[in-house]
């Protein structure tokens, strides 16, 4: 099955994108989320590794595309080793929604926000005095922390008795919360998917995008290529819906295609990669 046919029927912009990756390869930037994207979704994140399929589909595309690269909140150098990326020549890894950046082997990053020192600090307290639920555990990411509750008994529940308290904490020391599926990242102020994506789409001269997503920390890129389609950059976004639960509504609702989790960005790219290397 060629890679338009798997695509099938989608938006009008959708469409100009497909056509313009296929058109012009060169000019094309295949851009993808990590956790749930390309590696399934599970209870420890550390404990997150790519798909089996990932390291071939993307080794393929490499050298067919201008530029693939991975979008995610987690350190640079962390995503690039659970993702295997060593093994995909040029591949870059945009960490931290953009703050760190991974490439042939080399993270280069700013200063941590002081902010975030001061809020790891005071997290453990905040999260006894609201009374969080057995199972609420912080992830320090050393430019953000997360606090994850998906091992509580009502994680949905838990998860909105902390969203008020992490909020404040994060005001008070300059930061903001980004929510995720049963997660609330504190992390410093003007750092998004978005941002990242844009940023270096304009460094490629890209032309056009494939974006895959799956969360809500994707809202920023959808709407970082919605607004570039209006300034002649073609785009084609993936929600990655994860199997066994529905996809994020508002990425599902402004998605082009929806597929399957990570098994389904797989045959995506693998479609993708196997027609522009036949050429």
């Amino acid at each position: 099955m060629g890679f338009e046919e798997m695509v099938g029927p989608v938006t009008a912009a959708g469409r100009d994108g497909v056509r313009a990756v296929l058109a012009a390869p060169g000019d094309a930037v295949v851009a993808l989320d990590f956790d749930g994207t390309l590696a399934p979704i599970v209870a420890d994140p550390e404990r997150a590794r790519a798909h089996p399929g990932v390291v071939g589909v993307l080794r393929t595309l490499a050298p067919v595309v201008g530029a693939v690269v991975v979008v995610t909140g987690r350190p640079a150098g962390v995503a690039a080793e659970y993702g295997g990326f060593a093994g995909v020549p040029g591949l870059v890894v945009l960490g931290h929604y953009g703050a760190e950046r991974w490439e042939a082997g080399e993270v280069t990053a700013p200063e941590v926000h002081p902010g975030v020192a001061a809020v790891r600090a005071a997290l453990p307290g905040v999260l006894e005095r609201v009374g969080a639920p057995e199972g609420t555990w912080t992830e320090d990411k050393g430019r953000s922390v997360a606090v994850h509750t998906r091992r509580t008994a009502a994680p949905e529940e838990a998860l909105e008795l902390l969203r008020a308290p992490v909020a404040e904490l994060a005001a008070e020391y300059g930061l903001v919360v980004e929510p995720g599926r049963l997660v609330l990242e504190l992390r410093p102020p003007g750092v998004d998917k978005g941002a990242a994506l844009t940023g270096f789409l304009r460094e490629r001269g890209a032309r056009s995008v494939l974006y895959a997503g799956d969360d809500l920390g994707d809202v920023a890129a959808f709407a970082a290529v919605e607004k570039l389609r209006g300034e002649g950059v073609a785009g084609l976004l993936v929600c990655a819906g994860a199997v066994g639960d529905a996809p994020v509504r508002e990425l599902a609702d402004r998605a082009d295609v929806v597929v399957r989790g990570p098994e389904g960005v797989v045959g995506l790219l693998g479609a993708l990669g196997e027609e522009l290397r036949g050429r």
